[in-house]
């Protein structure tokens, strides 16, 4: 007896299909819902393998042509061999005439495709010289307060003010709220913000401002007034000789760079210098500080790689000495300000050099990246508790840099920030002149 049957007798009234039936929840693959009692094995729906063209007379719609509905009906057999006699092999009977049905265009056997001309020889001509485009070289920024605003006026800082301001703004609380919210947005600091913001509202709520005309020009002497007591400018010791600056910052943010373009502006004072490749990690520092010492007339105390940065600066100090040199440049590696080890390699480098001049370093100019952000408040409390850092130099004020972050740094920290690099041409390495950058970054006037 099946294992699916049941083996106790059945009722008289039940009839047969309910005994022969199967339970749908084991087995109702293949079985109509609606049916329960049969051994038929109708499939739901036919699988494509066996689905067939339709009896002949039956019609499916398929679209309409013409305002009338067509059907369609399988092919005959008649048609079909008409349609595939193209397609079939010629027979071998030569003799035989070609069929008149067969398609005048069908490709004949005996024709053969026209062979394509010779291409004519080209003549070389021995004396021709090859036009190098020069490579684009960016030119220096106009000098004075034009320079600065033609290379920030691109940052977040002077694109949010300036259209802020375009639009000559009511004078309300919104608009101080509409200020407050693009110094935030461009990196000036919670603290510098609500600082600027409060003497704003309150000057306001005493009627001192006639219109928006007035508020911009009160912000813009708030910002220079923030700015002006760290716009100081380095002064080489005459004393000192040499006079050691040594250049610190995290990694990529251009140390190498601004060495180069400061050895240009001290050259072009008539200072004798010389500089020491301290970066002994990165790959290609040294060859790179070589060769802006070749570009500039300077020699270069270098050693090889992985050498021993504090070794470099010590051999570079004694020879510096030796030859009355008035200025020697110190580069360093770069290095997370996160990192406690290589952090205090920086105080060893420092200790190393005060051995041979105990007044030495005499300048500490940590370069910080203008697109770091309000990370570069961080990265300078770390510096400047390793090696004491004396002053700044922010660099790539003319990319995507918002600049707020000058003022944050000058609000907290209050160090001199002696340079700020404005382009790539050794001559757009300025002298931070607070008036100026600030005017480069806030409008001229209402609706420019």
């Amino acid at each position: 007896m099946p294992a699916n049957r049941s083996s106790t007798c059945a009722p008289g009234n039940i009839g047969i299909s309910q005994l022969n039936s199967v339970s749908r929840t084991r087995s109702e693959l293949g079985r109509r819902p609606g049916r329960s009692g049969t051994r038929s094995f109708v499939p739901r729906q036919r699988p494509p393998t066996m689905r067939t063209w339709p009896a002949e007379g039956s019609r499916r719609v398929i679209g309409a042509l013409w305002g009338r509905v067509l059907p369609c009906r399988p092919l005959s057999n008649i048609e079909c061999r008409g349609r595939m006699r193209w397609f079939r092999r010629k027979k071998s009977d030569d003799g035989a005439p070609p069929s008149t049905d067969l398609p005048t265009d069908a490709p004949s056997a005996d024709v053969l495709p026209a062979a394509e001309p010779e291409a004519a020889p080209v003549e070389i001509d021995r004396n021709f010289e090859p036009v190098v485009e020069a490579p684009y070289v960016e030119r220096a920024a106009a000098p004075g307060k034009p320079g600065w605003r033609e290379r920030l006026r691109g940052s977040g800082f002077a694109k949010s003010l300036g259209g802020l301001f375009s639009r000559n703004p009511k004078l309300d609380d919104d608009l101080l709220d509409e200020i407050e919210t693009a110094l935030l947005t461009a990196d000036v600091g919670v603290a510098a913000t609500t600082q600027l913001l409060e003497g704003l509202r309150q000057r306001m709520k005493r009627r001192e401002f006639a219109d928006a005309k007035e508020l911009l020009r009160s912000l813009r002497a708030e910002l220079i007034a923030m700015l002006a007591p760290v716009a100081q400018p380095l002064v080489i010791d005459a004393n000192a000789k040499p006079f050691v600056l040594l250049t610190v910052g995290v990694n990529g943010v251009g140390k190498t760079t601004t060495i180069g373009k400061l050895a240009r502006r001290f050259k072009d004072e008539g200072r004798t210098l010389m500089l020491a490749a301290g970066d002994t990690f990165r790959a290609a520092a040294v060859a790179q500080l070589q060769a802006w010492g070749d570009r500039n007339d300077v020699p270069v105390i270098a050693q090889g790689q992985n050498a021993d940065a504090a070794s470099v600066a010590f051999d570079a100090l004694n020879a510096a000495k030796a030859r009355g040199v008035e200025v020697l440049i110190a580069d360093t590696a770069g290095r997370l300000h996160t990192q406690q080890g290589l952090m205090a390699e920086l105080g060893k480098i420092r200790r190393v050099i005060a051995k041979v001049d105990a007044s030495a370093p005499h300048e500490v100019l940590m370069v910080i990246d203008g697109t770091t952000g309000q990370n570069a408040l961080s990265q300078l409390r770390q510096f400047n508790q390793a090696v004491t850092v004396t002053g700044l130099v922010v660099t790539k004020l003319d990319g995507t840099a918002k600049g707020g972050v000058v003022f944050a740094l000058a609000r907290e920290f209050g160090i001199p920030i002696r340079y700020a690099g404005i382009g790539e041409r050794p001559e757009d390495l300025r002298v931070f002149d607070a008036e100026a950058f600030v005017d480069a970054l806030l409008p001229e006037s209402l609706g420019t």
